[in-house]
């Protein structure tokens, strides 16, 4: 039995006439009539009476149409969920982001991803760089945002596009001294209590931050560590200490913390969309293709 024969069989059921079915399901008569022939003989039952001039359903025939048209309508629910799964317009996407991500970018895009494939569920895990690298290796995570370049046995199985480039401010504490000054001068910080994440959970970043004190002659002295950037800010308000942070985090608009520029120019450090290579799931490339380039 297969659905072809389920077809037939329900267009005979409705059209009662072996000709205007056949020519409706688009073959010849003959190979019609076999196939009903057949599926008779598979079930054991009649379903048709046929006579010289007309062709009626059995009670088999009426029972077995009514669960025919059923199976039919199943099979096409089926064949569509492949073909929206198959397009990405179904399924699930886990998505991992840096703290940073939540002030412009992620937002942004997950409005458009969302309006345009509502049939996908999505799960949202803010992680470290070094966490979502980790994740994604091991498939726990389909795509993450975080901040390239990546090192270890994640970066030789993941690829990166760089999606966001931004300036490194310094956040200080609203009453702070230098807190007037814009720009800053980098040097200016050499000697201030640091609040900075721990380097395992973010090199890239953590390197570019500290290149930055580098350049200007100084170590930075960190005297708190913190993993998330919203605490690190949290932090800066309470006196902890000053830091280097992505211009985005800027967009938290704390009234007790203050961003300035920094001079000279701070180094651009990126946002990143990061895959495991080759992955063929086509929710990610979905996602992925919403970002514009930097």
């Amino acid at each position: 039995m297969n659905l072809q024969q389920l077809r037939y069989a329900v267009a005979l059921a409705e059209e009662l006439n072996f000709g205007r079915a056949a020519l409706r399901e688009g073959v010849r008569q003959p190979p019609f009539s076999q196939q009903i022939g057949k599926l008779e003989e598979e079930l054991g039952v009649r379903l048709f009476e046929r006579t010289t001039r007309q062709v009626r359903l059995t009670a088999a025939g009426e029972a077995f149409v009514a669960q025919a048209r059923n199976s039919l309508a199943h099979a096409e629910l089926a064949a569509e969920a492949a073909r929206r799964a198959g397009r990405g317009e179904a399924g699930r996407l886990a998505i991992g982001f840096v703290g940073s991500a939540t002030n412009l970018t992620l937002p942004r895009v997950l409005r458009r991803f969302r309006a345009r494939y509502p049939g996908v569920q999505v799960e949202l895990r803010e992680l470290t760089t070094a966490q979502q690298a980790e994740e994604l290796r091991q498939g726990l995570l389909d795509v993450g945002l975080l901040h390239a370049p990546l090192a270890g046995p994640a970066a030789e199985v993941l690829s990166t596009r760089t999606v966001a480039r931004e300036l490194l401010l310094a956040a200080l504490p609203s009453g702070h001294p230098l807190a007037t000054r814009a720009p800053l001068p980098a040097s200016a910080l050499a000697g201030e209590p640091f609040v900075m994440f721990p380097r395992r959970y973010g090199s890239a970043l953590y390197d570019q931050i500290t290149a930055v004190a580098r350049a200007a002659g100084f170590e930075p002295a960190i005297v708190q560590e913190a993993v998330q950037m919203q605490t690190i800010v949290g932090l800066v308000a309470a006196g902890i200490g000053v830091s280097i942070v992505p211009e985005s985090v800027a967009r938290l608009r704390r009234g007790d913390v203050v961003f300035r520029p920094l001079s000279p120019a701070t180094r651009v450090v990126t946002l990143d969309v990061t895959w495991r290579t080759g992955d063929p799931n086509p929710v990610v490339r979905n996602f992925r293709d919403l970002f514009p380039t930097p």
